[in-house]
């Protein structure tokens, strides 16, 4: 198969939604927007097809990650994403991955 995101051959990962034949490898997963699951059943989803959070406010000013505690974007993003049981606590995808 052939990489959707390098469109170099050998890719291994297939979009999990029904009727999308996207595959790409694992690490071009974030350069593509791609959503990677790594809980529960191991799921993955393209850049058209992947779960997107619920709409929420807006961070705060100089809202950081509280992982590397770096400023987030203030907006809801593929790189930004918000705690879905509090909806105050920021990510950056890239940090929770």
């Amino acid at each position: 198969q052939d990489c959707f995101v390098c469109c170099q051959s050998g890719a291994t990962i297939t979009c999990r939604e029904s009727g999308c034949n996207r595959s790409f490898h694992l690490p071009c997963a974030m350069a593509g927007e791609c959503i990677t699951q790594y809980f529960g059943l191991y799921r993955t989803f393209c850049w058209e097809q992947r779960p997107k959070q619920e709409e929420v406010e807006t961070p705060e000013k100089d809202t950081t990650c509280l992982i590397c505690l770096e400023p987030v974007e203030h907006r809801l993003s593929y790189g930004t994403i918000t705690c879905p049981a509090c909806k105050h606590a920021w990510f950056h995808r890239s940090c929770i991955q």
